[in-house]
Order: structure tokens, then C-alpha cells, then sequence
């Protein structure tokens, strides 16, 4: 048997803007998304034999295809003709679920890596990242990570400079958001505001870390329901307060995150959130 560890790091949107839905029933979107130091841990073992199982840390997440990591794995061996013999994909989740921060995506990513390497296919990042367009929407990002614009469905990727070294903490509130309940909010509201993409480019470029966290927005944010859109205010708020340089919400949320110059501030912000909301992590940009 050989084993194979992969890490899958979250992602953040720094910014996200939906220009308006597509003919295929899409959304266009353009959004400048980062990968950050909280992942999930994959372990994959491949012996010979025939089929594939799953097993997480979480009870309540399915063991089948309808779990990115597993739907990847497949997707790979049609695509490729690639051979998975008897895989085992061990999942340890870290990052939260339903968090806006593409935790299920990553997973998958990690997995084309994984596999890329354990079944020595040569593939490049480009052909992963097209394989992983038909799992899911965010795992192109997520196979190739870093700091990039996002544009298409989010299939289409462009590198860009990464996020300059900073502490990030993230609190997601405890309740859920829909997904396709903020899109067809989107359609039918006007949306006064948008990103400011090409500054936050410009900034990427610069290494101008104040410049990036004044520009942090997500258009989601008008669109949500009120009582949460007011909690998510609430703990911007409390990012600020704490001496966050910028907070926003990242995906179609609930998380949300601020982004520190000073470990200490970060430290007191992750303290303070931990009285408001379950899950609140400490982590930092890649």
C-alpha cells in the first residue's frame, strides 16, 4: 500500500462581483480570491483491488460522489482512463462547511494533486484545474490556490501577486446562507455598489496591504436577509474595532473575516469573536 498526504488550504474572496446571468443559466462572475493558512488534511492510500471509500472526522458530511473529494477522484479516472486500484480518501475537515470559503472545492483540488502525483500522470496545473471544472465551480481556483482573478463561472483563472504577509481571522456566524437564494436576490435588486477590481489589482501588484483591505467587498453582502445582514455588520464591526485594516464576507458567506498588519490585534479579535460565534480561527495569507 502507499500513502499520500495533500494539504487543502480555504480560500477568501477579497472581492466578488456578478455581472449577470448567462444564457447556460450561470452566473458571471469576477471576484479576486486568496488561499489562506487554515486547510483540511487528505490522506489518500492506493493499493491494489478495486473501489473507493471515504471516511472524515465529520458524521454528518456523505462518503459517496456526491463529496467533492470522492466525485474528483472519479472525474480524474474518466478523463484520464487513470487506474485508481483500491483508494482510500482519508478527510480530516478543518475548514468549516457551507462557510463560503470553498472548503469542499479544496478538497477536491487536493485530490486531482494528489492523485496527479501518486499515479505519476504528469498532468499540468491548466489540465487539473479543466478536470476540475466538472466537479465544481471553485476547484479550478482551488488546484492551482495562491492569490488570482477569477472570471467565467470561476473556471477561468489569472495569477496575480499574492496577499502581503498578514494575520486573517474569520468567524462564521451560526447560520446558513442559500446560495442560490442570494443569486436570484442579485436578479431581481439592484446592486448600487461593486468591487473596485482593478485597485484591488493594482494593490496585489504593489504589495500594498492597506490598499488590498480597503478595497475588500462583496456584492452578496447587500442582498442578504436583514436580521443577517446585520450580524454580519455586527462582527465586521467587531473586526474594526479590533484594529482589523479591512473585513468583508467571503463567497456567499456567512464567514466572515478582517485582515491584521499586528499579530497581537489579530490575537484580541480572535479572543473577542469567540464569545459571539462557535467557529473562529487565527490563521494567515499564503
Amino acid at each position: 500500500m502507499a500513502v499520500f498526504y495533500e494539504q487543502a488550504p480555504a480560500k477568501l474572496n477579497l472581492t466578488l462581483d456578478v455581472l449577470g446571468k448567462r444564457a447556460d443559466g450561470y452566473h458571471e462572475m469576477k471576484m479576486i480570491m486568496t488561499s489562506i493558512s487554515l486547510c483540511d488534511r487528505l490522506t489518500l492510500e492506493l493499493e491494489e483491488g478495486e473501489g473507493l471509500s471515504l471516511r472524515t472526522n465529520l458524521g454528518f458530511l456523505p462518503l459517496d460522489e456526491r463529496n467533492l473529494a470522492a466525485a474528483a477522484a472519479l472525474a480524474l479516472a474518466r478523463e484520464t482512463g487513470a487506474e485508481l486500484g483500491k483508494l482510500t480518501i482519508a478527510l480530516e475537515k478543518q475548514v468549516p462547511v457551507c462557510a463560503g470559503m470553498a472548503g469542499g472545492s479544496s478538497d477536491a483540488a487536493a485530490v486531482l494533486r494528489c492523485l496527479n502525483e501518486a499515479l505519476d500522470l504528469g498532468l499540468s496545473g491548466e489540465r487539473l484545474a479543466e478536470i476540475g471544472a466538472g466537479v465544481g465551480s471553485d476547484v479550478p481556483y482551488c488546484v492551482l490556490g495562491g492569490t488570482a482573478l477569477a472570471t467565467g463561472r470561476g473556471e477561468e483563472i489569472a495569477p496575480l501577486p499574492p496577499l502581503p504577509p498578514c494575520w486573517v481571522v474569520l468567524a462564521k456566524p451560526g447560520f446558513p446562507i442559500s446560495t442560490p437564494e442570494l443569486f436570484a436576490r442579485l436578479d431581481t435588486q439592484r446592486v448600487r455598489c461593486h468591487p473596485d477590481t482593478a485597485g484591488m489589482v493594482t494593490a496585489l501588484e504593489a504589495g500594498d496591504l492597506r490598499g488590498v483591505a480597503r478595497r475588500l467587498f462583496n456584492v452578496f453582502e447587500e442582498v442578504l436577509p436583514p436580521r443577517k445582514r446585520d450580524r454580519v455588520k455586527e462582527l465586521k464591526h467587531l473586526l474594526l474595532q479590533h484594529g482589523a485594516l479591512g473585513a468583508s464576507m467571503s463567497g456567499t458567506g456567512p464567514t466572515v473575516f478582517g485582515l491584521f498588519d499586528e499579530e497581537e490585534k489579530a490575537a484580541q479579535a480572535h479572543k473577542a469573536l469567540q464569545d459571539l460565534c462557535r467557529d473562529v480561527f487565527l490563521c494567515q495569507s499564503l
